[in-house]
């Protein structure tokens, strides 16, 4: 299986253990981004994986390449130019006290990437499935332009497409995100999001969820799930469903619907190292398990397994391997020394 990825990869500056931003004096730095975890989990986890996005050519845009390639993905097709790396900083919350984000991305090489710059016929000749995030379109119009033509061009070569909706309110507003992202859909064969994605992205609030109570009403998702499916002909729709006992503490799960059936995934209570990359990691285990023909509930257990492990991992990318992975689905949640 040959997946392609398409997006901004950032560098995430974290300030040490839990201390906010205007304490830091050092930070930790961490290259990611939503696309390029999606490309090293999949890497990880077997699949030929290829991530495309524009790197200033700097000491900083060529790090992040060699991190990627230490992943096991394939860097061949991204553009070289640009002036700069957008920043992502990024403070680790905790007991009431919620995470917080700050963008510096302004003008950023992948902010101000056109199609031109990128050899779409030759990047999808030979994929199977094409996954982008809807935070790439929010950057910049450059980028969402960038994101329409991609798409287009792997349907062109038959490779399915999947879209994280990711509503970033820090990026633009539902209005600006609904005209970009609804006349995208006819592209797509899988969506993935949670509540606040499908009703800020496509217009379709679930009912009787409220995550910050971490209130959880299942058949609100399903309602939700059919309404997308009948507007928009998805084959698959997935959405995590987290439960924020508080910053510290979440509950993890996940729903999967294929048109015919619904399936409600184990559930996690994880202790948060870092909850950054928890979507992406699950939209990866999603294709994995989709490319892999394991079924709904098969993929639904794999790809809630994978994003729960990667909330115990500090950094971006999903440090685990499909061993461990297959392991928590069997049951193995003690956390006992491996000796």
């Amino acid at each position: 299986m040959r997946v392609v990825t398409l997006g901004e990869m950032m560098i995430r500056l974290m300030p040490k253990g839990n201390l906010r931003i205007e304490q830091a004096e050092e930070f930790e730095a961490y290259y990611g981004g939503d696309e390029s975890i999606v490309a090293a989990s999949l890497a990880r986890f077997g699949a030929e994986s290829r991530y495309v996005t524009k790197l200033p050519d700097n000491p900083l845009g060529r790090n992040a390449v060699r991190k990627l390639r230490a992943q096991g993905v394939d860097t061949s097709f991204i553009a070289v130019g640009g002036e700069r790396m957008g920043l992502n900083f990024y403070e680790n919350g905790a007991s009431m006290r919620p995470s917080y984000v700050l963008y510096d991305r302004k003008h950023s090489a992948m902010a101000e990437a056109t199609p031109d710059d990128f050899d779409f016929d030759g990047i999808f000749r030979d994929a199977d499935w094409f996954h982008v995030a809807g935070i790439t379109p929010a950057i910049s119009d450059n980028a969402a332009q960038t994101v329409k033509v991609a798409m287009q061009t792997a349907k062109k070569y038959g490779a399915k497409v999947s879209v994280d909706l990711n509503y970033r309110s820090k990026l633009w507003s539902p209005e600006k995100a609904q005209s970009v992202m609804i006349p995208l859909m006819q592209y797509v064969d899988v969506c993935i999001g949670n509540e606040e994605d499908a009703e800020k992205v496509l217009g379709f609030r679930t009912e009787n969820t409220d995550v910050n109570k971490a209130a959880l009403d299942v058949e609100g998702y399903r309602k939700t799930f059919r309404a997308m499916k009948e507007k928009f002909g998805f084959s698959y729709i997935g959405s995590t469903l987290r439960q924020s006992y508080s910053a510290s503490d979440n509950g993890w799960s996940a729903l999967l619907y294929d048109g015919k059936e619904f399936y409600h995934t184990s559930t996690y209570d994880i202790r948060l190292v870092d909850r950054g990359g928890g979507g992406a990691s699950f939209a990866a285990g999603m294709i994995y398990g989709i490319l892999s023909g394991f079924g709904l509930a098969k993929t639904g257990e794999f790809a809630v397994a994978a994003s729960a492990l990667k909330q115990t991992v500090r950094g971006d990318f999903n440090l685990t391997d499909i061993g461990e992975v297959y392991s928590l689905m069997s049951g193995n949640t003690s956390g006992r020394v491996q000796r």
